[in-house]
Formats: structure tokens, sequence, C-alpha cells
């Protein structure tokens, strides 16, 4: 298990399923305040998710096809060189949600995800020196199979809810109908200790 805090803290499991949100340096308007500190981490990610679903100002350069199929190509990268095992995820204009169990240190993973997508995401921009993406994500471990239904469907419904699709079928830059992509929670002892230690 790995902890660590920026800003935000991070606990992370090699193996065990998360949550992650990063979004389009300068997406959440600075003159906008950020949600109460006395907020619970979960109600001040839903705030600030609703403030990237809609906003109409500040970055929006994941809606451009050609940008989007970048990170597209970079979860599919990272796939293929065994960093985690892909659940869902949905790029939406300004910010991306994934579900996904890492085989490798989740701050490894997130660097090279990063950084190969801004790359060339600049490039296409004819942007250099500026930074593509914020430096920290949200992230939440998954605690059992039942939190892992509800954020693969919150993850997947995510465009109906940000009033960009009325179906989550018609948006083409979500894990909803591709190929390959494993549905299911890991099965793993935890998913089941965890459970039963609640009830």
């Amino acid at each position: 298990m790995t902890f660590t805090r920026r800003r935000l803290p991070h606990l992370s499991v090699i193996g065990r399923p998360i949550f992650i949100t990063f979004r389009l340096k300068d997406s959440l308007p600075r003159s906008r305040p950020f949600p109460n500190e006395n907020l619970s981490s979960g109600l001040a990610f839903v705030t600030m998710d609703r403030l990237l679903d809609h906003a109409r100002v500040g970055p929006l350069h994941l809606r451009q096809r050609e940008i989007a199929q970048v990170v597209v190509d970079s979860l599919e990268k990272g796939v293929e060189l065994g960093h985690y095992e892909l659940h869902a995820w949905v790029i939406l204009p300004n910010h991306v949600h994934l579900l996904l169990t890492p085989l490798v240190p989740v701050s490894s993973l997130m660097g090279s995800l990063k950084r190969a997508s801004a790359v060339r995401a600049n490039e296409i921009l004819h942007r250099t020196g500026l930074a593509f993406w914020q430096d920290e994500s949200f992230d939440r471990l998954v605690r059992d199979e039942a939190e892992f239904r509800k954020i693969l469907r919150y993850i997947e419904s995510n465009p109906v809810a940000a009033g960009l699709v009325t179906t989550a079928e018609e948006y083409q830059w979500s894990s909803v109908g591709r190929p390959r992509r494993p549905r299911q929670a890991p099965s793993l002892p935890y998913l089941a200790t965890d459970a039963a230690s609640r009830s």
C-alpha cells in the first residue's frame, strides 16, 4: 500500500481497483470558490465534477477529436505495457474518469499516461512550454464489488449527466460499447472481506 500527500492525499494498492479523475490545467475557474473544507471528500468530488461537467469557459481541448483520440491511444498503450487493467473510462471536454486496477504504482502509471498524452496534445495545439494536465488527480480506492459497479455506472453515464448526449451509447469517447474491456471487479479476497466487515 502506498500513501502520498501533495495538496490531496493519495492511497493506492497494486492489484486493487481505483477510481481516478484528472483534468486539464486551469479547467476550474480561479474566481469560483472551491467547495468548503468541511465537505466530505465524496461531496467535494461531486461538486468539482459538476463544475467541470458544466464548464463553458477554460480549456476544453478534449472535445477536439484528434486530442481525444490521443488520450484513447495513451490509455490503450498503458494496457499494452501492463500498467493496469482498464475497466471503464470516459473522456469529457476538460477531464477524464478512469476505473482501473493498477499493476504498477499509480504515480508511475499516471505520470506515464499524462506525459505521453500531453506531449502529443501540445504538438496538435502548436503549444510549447505549457502544462496540459493539472498536476494532481483525484483518486479513490474501490471498497467492494457494489462500489465497483456504482463507479462503473457513474463513469459511463457521465456524458448523459453532463448534457452531452441523451444515451451513454451515443458518446464516442468512453468505454461503453468498446470491445475487450473487463467489466467485472477483480475477484480479490479483500472485496468479500471488506463487505463482510461492514455488515
